[in-house]
């Protein structure tokens, strides 16, 4: 069942603030991506994965899959000069998902 991982994936996003604000007055830019559904060797071991990974596409904003290449991207943008503002963020690359979230049988 996937809601222990929301526990989890909060503690992460709460960690990420904390850190952020105490190492940000050394320069030290601390930020988290929230990845949506992807196919992955922890994907694979939550039941109920495959049905969240179809979900995902078709829930999205964007209709499509969250890519292993968009989340690059966008963790190179934040470790570029371009996010060099951003701090103690959360950046969710996931085609919009997180905006309209999953529907409680797929939960």
């Amino acid at each position: 069942n996937y809601n222990v991982m929301g526990v989890a994936k909060a503690a992460l996003e709460a960690c990420t603030r904390y850190i952020a604000r105490d190492l940000g007055p050394q320069g030290i830019r601390v930020n988290a991506i929230s990845a949506g559904p992807m196919r992955t060797l922890a994907m694979a071991g939550i039941s109920g994965g495959r049905g969240m990974l179809s979900t995902g596409k078709s829930w999205s904003l964007l209709k499509e899959d969250t890519s292993m290449q968009g989340v690059a991207g966008s963790a190179l943008w934040l470790l570029s000069d371009l996010g060099r503002s951003v701090a103690g963020e959360v950046v969710h690359v996931d085609a919009g998902f997180h905006a309209v979230g999953m529907p409680e049988e797929q939960a």
